[in-house]
């Protein structure tokens, strides 16, 4: 099961690496976890040219990250991140869509439905083309379908809708059966609360 599983894991860790930054893997490790387990896991990350280690914070507390902070240091002395954004963000929002579909996860294309291509328009029209877009789809699998599991390949996403997210400056993207919350402005409310010396509370409204 481990070795049919970890296909995900390694995908997580070739797109990390799209952008152009090193990966630290971070192996929770849980007392059913046998020793050959955690071998396994750790050298394919590192297979990968990712850096890995145990973190057993669970189990000994601040103690138990130390061997990922060094691997986290050891990148940062390094420095050899070169960030680069997937996409850029001039381009049309259905060809950013698929770009995130086939490089992100996988897919063979993007299909939209019409209400999908209605609502793109009219971001269009509201000159939210040039924004980031942002997709929103199971947590479960890479493609919209919570069954497909491991690191599917071959299948389509289905794009059912899009709104704007004009408060934090993108575009959301709905794939498949998923429910979403929402989204905090540019400047949350929170940042303009304070607690007074005398415990009075300014800015709640």
């Amino acid at each position: 099961a481990l070795k049919r599983g970890i296909v995900n894991l390694e995908a997580h860790v070739r797109n990390v690496q799209k952008f152009g930054v090193p990966v630290v893997v971070a192996l929770n490790r849980f007392t059913s976890d046998s020793d050959e387990e955690l071998k396994t896991v750790l050298d394919a990350a590192k297979g990968w040219g990712a850096r890995a280690a145990l973190s057993e914070v669970w189990e000994k507390g601040g103690a138990g990250g130390e061997a990922v902070a060094n691997e986290i240091l050891a990148i940062l002395e390094e420095k050899k991140a070169a960030f680069k954004p997937l996409y850029d963000v001039a381009k049309p929002i259905k060809e950013k869509i698929e770009i995130i579909a086939r490089e992100i996860y996988g897919a063979a294309g993007v299909d939209y439905t019409a209400a999908a291509d209605k609502n793109i328009a009219q971001c269009d029209a509201m000159g939210l083309s040039n924004t980031p877009v942002c997709i929103a789809k199971t947590q479960y699998s890479f493609s919209d379908d919570p069954t497909k599991l491991g690191r599917p390949t071959g299948f389509r996403i289905t794009i059912r809708d899009v709104y704007p997210s004009a408060g934090a400056g993108f575009v959301v993207a709905l794939a498949g059966d998923i429910m979403t919350m929402p989204g905090l402005p540019k400047v949350p409310a929170a940042e303009s609360i304070r607690v007074l010396p005398d415990g009075t509370i300014e800015g709640l409204f």
